[in-house]
C-alpha cells in the first residue's frame, strides 16, 4: 500500500465507540486522528438482551459524526467492527441497517475469538520489534464493556484465544448498582468473574507466558490512575489494585470518588473493571501488568494494510482446516467450486478478473469457500447435511471471519440444495442469488461426483428478476439424470421472486 494512505478503523464498543484515523508509512501505520465517543450501548441491554431505543439512538448519532469525518474514503481504507453487545442483541438486524447507513460503510460483528485474535495484533504491532521481543512469550488481557478477551502468544501470532462474557460494564451494572462500593460486593464481584473466566486455568498458565500485557479500557484507565499518583508509569502491580480498592471503598460510591487521572466517563464502571481486574491477577498468578499502547482497532488497521495477502491467507486456511475437521470430500468440493466459479463470471462478468479487491471479486471468494465448505454437514447427517452444515458455520468460531460473513456463507450452505424458501431473505441480494444458482447448478452438473462436461451450460441474467440456463445440443439426451435435475430446480425457483428459464436444446 502507498506511503500517506489514509486507513479508518471503527470499534463499536460495549462502553464507548472509537474512530482511529492512521496514515501508511513505510509498511507502518502513524496516527493521523483519534475519536472516542461514550455510547455506553452495552447499558442499553434490557433483560430481553433487546436494545433500547435511546441505547441505539446515541450509536446512531455518534456514528454519524463518524460517517461526517470519513467522508472521501474509500471502502477498502475503513473497517467497522462491533463487539459483545451486538454479538449479544437479539434486535443488533435493526441497530445495524440504520447504523451502515448513516456511517456510510459496513459493520462488521465478529466473534469473540476474532476480537482476541484482532486485540494481539494491536498490541504486538506496537510493541518494539526485536530477536528479543520477538520471542517473548505474551499474556494479553482485554477487559471491555462485557467480555473480556485473553490472548498468549509471540511476535505477531496469537496462538491461544478465547473471550469471555464479563466486562466493565456488565460488572458495574450487575454488581454495584447505583454506583454503590462496599468490601462486600467487591467479594462476590471477584468470585463471579472467577467462576467465569475458571477455564482459563488450564490454558493460560503461569509456565505458559512470560509478560502480561494489558490492552485498551480499563487497564488503561488503571494504569492512569497509577501514574497519576505517583506509581510506576505503563505497569499495574497487585499493590496497585488494593490501594485502588481501598479508595474506592473510601468513597463509597462512583459519583464521591475523585481520584487524579480518573475521567468522567470511566467512574460509572471503574467498580466493575477493578473487580474483574483483580480477579484475572489472582485467577493468573499475575504480580504485574504492563498497559499496552495498542488495541482491538489497531489491530483492525494494520489488517486493513496487509488485507489483501494476510487476511485472505488467513481466511482460506480457515476455511481448509474447518473443511478438514468436518472430513468433507476435498475432491467433491473443488469439484463443485471450479464448476460455481465458471458459472458465476457468466451471470457477473466483474468477477472474471478473480478473487480481488472488488466486490464481484469478493463474491467470488465467497462461493469458492461455500463450495469448500457445503459438504460438512455430512459428517452428522447424510439427509440433512445441508442444515447441519448450516448450523456449523453460524456457531463456530472462524479466525478472521465476522459474524455476517459466516452467516452469508451458512445461507449458501444451507440453500446450496432443497427449496429455497429457507433463504429467501437473503435472496433479495441479487449477488447472494447469483452465487446461490452457480452453486446449485454446480451441485447438480457434480452429482456424479466426476468431473462434468466442460461448458455444459450457458446462464445469464433475464429481466430485472430473472435467469435463462442454455444447455448445448443432444446435452440433455446424453446426461438424462441432470437433466431432470435441471427440471425440478426450474419448479424450485418458481417459489420464490425469482423466476428461472430452462433452455434444453
Amino acid at each position: 500500500m502507498q506511503n500517506g494512505t489514509r486507513l479508518a478503523a471503527i470499534d463499536l464498543g460495549s462502553n464507548s465507540f472509537r474512530l482511529e484515523i492512521g496514515r501508511v508509512d513505510h509498511g507502518q501505520i502513524q496516527r493521523a486522528e483519534y475519536f472516542k465517543e461514550t455510547v455506553r450501548l452495552g447499558n442499553g441491554l434490557d433483560s430481553a438482551r433487546n436494545l433500547t431505543h435511546e441505547a441505539m439512538q446515541r450509536g446512531w448519532e455518534a456514528l454519524a459524526r463518524f460517517g461526517e469525518r470519513l467522508a472521501g474514503f474509500e471502502r477498502a481504507q475503513v473497517r467497522a467492527v462491533a463487539t459483545q453487545t451486538l454479538r449479544e442483541a437479539r434486535n443488533r438486524e435493526e441497530f445495524l441497517l440504520r447504523a451502515r447507513t448513516v456511517l456510510g460503510f459496513g459493520i462488521d460483528v465478529i466473534p469473540g475469538r476474532e476480537e482476541a485474535r484482532l486485540i494481539y495484533q494491536g498490541v504486538a504491532h506496537l510493541l518494539p520489534r526485536n530477536e528479543v521481543a520477538d520471542s517473548e512469550r505474551r499474556l494479553v488481557v482485554d477487559i471491555g464493556g462485557r467480555s473480556t478477551e485473553m490472548i498468549i502468544g509471540s511476535g505477531l501470532q496469537a496462538q491461544t484465544t478465547e473471550s469471555y462474557r464479563v466486562g466493565s460494564v456488565a460488572w458495574s451494572m450487575k454488581h454495584f448498582p447505583d454506583g454503590q462500593f462496599s468490601a462486600s460486593a467487591f467479594r462476590v464481584a471477584e468470585i463471579a468473574a472467577k467462576a467465569v473466566m475458571d477455564d482459563a486455568l488450564n490454558n493460560y498458565t503461569r509456565d505458559q507466558w512470560d509478560t502480561a500485557y494489558g490492552a485498551s479500557g480499563t487497564i488503561g484507565a488503571v494504569g492512569d490512575l497509577v501514574a497519576a499518583a505517583g506509581g510506576r508509569a505503563g505497569v499495574v502491580t497487585r499493590a496497585d489494585l488494593d490501594w485502588l480498592l481501598e479508595r474506592l471503598l473510601k468513597a463509597g460510591s462512583a459519583d464521591r470518588l475523585r481520584l487524579d487521572g480518573l475521567r468522567e466517563d470511566r467512574k460509572p464502571v471503574i467498580g466493575g473493571g477493578l473487580a474483574v481486574l483483580r480477579a484475572l491477577f489472582d485467577l493468573l498468578s499475575i504480580d504485574e501488568m504492563r498497559v499496552a499502547q495498542g488495541a482491538l482497532r489497531h489491530g483492525v488497521l494494520y489488517e486493513l494494510l496487509e488485507r489483501d495477502d494476510s487476511v485472505a491467507d488467513l481466511r482460506d486456511s480457515t476455511v481448509a482446516r474447518l473443511a478438514h475437521r468436518f472430513d468433507a470430500d476435498e475432491a467433491q468440493a473443488r469439484r463443485v467450486g471450479d464448476v460455481a466459479a465458471a458459472l458465476f463470471v457468466q451471470l457477473v462478468p466483474e468477477a472474471r478478473g478473480g478473487a480481488g479487491a472488488s466486490r464481484a471479486g469478493r463474491a467470488l471468494r465467497k462461493l469458492r469457500w461455500a463450495a469448500q465448505l457445503h459438504e460438512i454437514g455430512m459428517h452428522i447427517s447424510h439427509s440433512d447435511y445441508h442444515k447441519h452444515g448450516a448450523y456449523i458455520l453460524d456457531n463456530v468460531d472462524v479466525p478472521g471471519f465476522a459474524v455476517n460473513e459466516t452467516h452469508a456463507l451458512s445461507q449458501l450452505v444451507l440453500g446450496h440444495r432443497g427449496k429455497l424458501r429457507k433463504v429467501e431473505a437473503s435472496m433479495a441480494d441479487e449477488t447472494f442469488a447469483a452465487q446461490l444458482l452457480a452453486l446449485r447448478l454446480a451441485v447438480i452438473l457434480c452429482h456424479a461426483r466426476r468431473d462434468p462436461e466442460a461448458d455444459a451450460l450457458a446462464v445469464e441474467l433475464s429481466g430485472a428478476r430473472g435467469f435463462a440456463v442454455r444447455a448445448r445440443q443432444d446435452w440433455a439426451e446424453r446426461y438424462p439424470q441432470s437433466a431432470h435435475l435441471l427440471r425440478e430446480e426450474v419448479l424450485a425457483w418458481q417459489k420464490t421472486s425469482w423466476m428461472l428459464g430452462l433452455h434444453l436444446d
